[in-house]
């Protein structure tokens, strides 16, 4: 369920003031119902840190869309090293405050690097020649005694052709990409459940 940006920036969330210049872009509530506990099943869900993962989108159609994507980066040199993290923009691993920066945790995941985690806040990035991006995760009160996951989505467009990448994206992303995206985070999310004690 795609969320309101409020249900994002009412929180006392770290990102705030780390990715303080980039557009926040969706919020969406995951279908991970839990407890507590269950947030490091989450992160691991995202950051490959558990077991291998197939990449989230599934359907035909999402993957379809995000081969184009890829094909058209390779032609058009938009993920090459010298458009992403390091190269074209510094990681925002270098505005965190110093309780952050303890013990960074590592990803497994090839598309996005993390950039810091709490007890129930997780955040990666991501860059190429078009944007900055961030997916962030936070574990939030269900408002029936439980926990859910919650996924925002911020951007830095890189310049004018960054935002008309964006805004060129946009209906693809809600028409193809998202309802699939959140339906195989809940199938994995159930299917990683621990077995119930007897």
């Amino acid at each position: 369920m795609r969320l309101p940006k409020t249900a994002h920036t009412s929180r006392p969330w770290r990102i705030h003031a780390i990715a303080h210049d980039f557009r926040l872009e969706d919020v969406w509530a995951l279908p991970t119902p839990g407890s507590p506990g269950d947030w490091p099943r989450l992160v691991a869900l995202f950051s490959g840190a558990g077991p291998a993962q197939e990449p989230f989108v599934t359907s035909p159609v999402a993957r379809a869309l995000f081969a184009i994507r890829w094909k058209l980066g390779a032609l058009f040199g938009w993920d090459k090293p010298d458009a992403g993290l390091g190269a074209r923009v510094p990681t925002l691993r270098d505005r965190l405050p110093d309780d952050l920066r303890q013990d960074l945790p590592s990803s497994r995941n090839p598309r996005f690097t993390t950039v810091y985690e709490t007890e129930g806040e997780w955040a990666a990035e991501i860059a190429n020649r078009t944007m900055h991006g961030v997916l962030h995760l936070g574990w939030v009160p269900d408002g029936s005694g439980g926990y859910r996951g919650q996924m925002a989505v911020l951007v830095k467009p890189n310049g004018p052709f960054g935002h008309l990448y964006m805004a060129a994206i946009k209906p693809f992303r809600y028409l193809g990409v998202y309802d699939n995206l959140l339906r195989t985070i809940g199938t994995r999310w159930q299917a990683t459940a621990p077995a119930p004690k007897p």
